[in-house]
């Protein structure tokens, strides 16, 4: 229940990575707030794609372990042989974002368990798979190490609801339009 309060807000844990049991998000983009503004307004662009790699980490002062969204690589870097340099050995200190689960959108694929791809964030299942708590964070920019996935992969998600608000407010409008013209125009047909 505490951490529904906690969604995208930073927390900082201290421990230790297991990378035997990396999970990816995939297909993903990279999170690049400098190129999303140079390519604001086209019609196009041609993002890297790749995956997000989440891997358990074990909480040396809460004495848990939980799910850490370490950052994106590039499909060529999935493989974590490819990126050894990137496997952080030892404790370090994390600053990350709370996340909560997400419920699968439509025309949204199934998680493939098998073949280790998530196509969206279910937590209960995740931790299941990894033996942790249902607890995921996002880490931060600053947890980017050189050969790993890079950090500061958070996407704030807000409703769209423009579309009903078009439909409530040109209802209303229709209405009020309808009900004025009957009540002081008074138009009558044939007249």
């Amino acid at each position: 229940m505490e951490l529904k309060n906690l969604e995208y807000r930073p927390v900082k844990v201290k421990g230790h990575f297991d990378h035997s049991k990396e999970l990816y998000m995939m297909p993903r983009t990279m999170v690049d707030p400098a190129r999303e503004a140079r390519e604001a307004g086209r019609l196009s662009s041609a993002p890297e794609s790749g995956a997000y790699v989440v891997t358990p980490f074990h909480c040396t002062d809460l004495g848990i372990t939980i799910l850490v969204n370490r950052g994106f690589v590039p499909h060529k870097k999935v493989n974590p042989d490819t990126r050894s340099k990137g496997q952080i050995e030892g404790e370090v200190d994390l600053i990350g974002m709370v996340r909560l689960t997400e419920t699968r959108k439509p025309f949204i694929p199934e998680n493939n368990l098998e073949r280790n791809h998530w196509h969206y964030q279910d937590l209960e299942a995740m931790a299941r798979l990894t033996g942790t708590e249902p607890i995921f964070i996002d880490a931060d920019f600053k947890s980017t190490v050189p050969g790993g996935p890079m950090g500061g992969q958070t996407r704030v998600t807000l409703r769209n609801e423009h579309m009903q608000y078009i439909i409530t407010w040109y209802g209303l409008c229709a209405a009020m339009s309808y009900l004025w013209f009957k009540k002081f125009l008074r138009w009558t047909p044939g007249v």
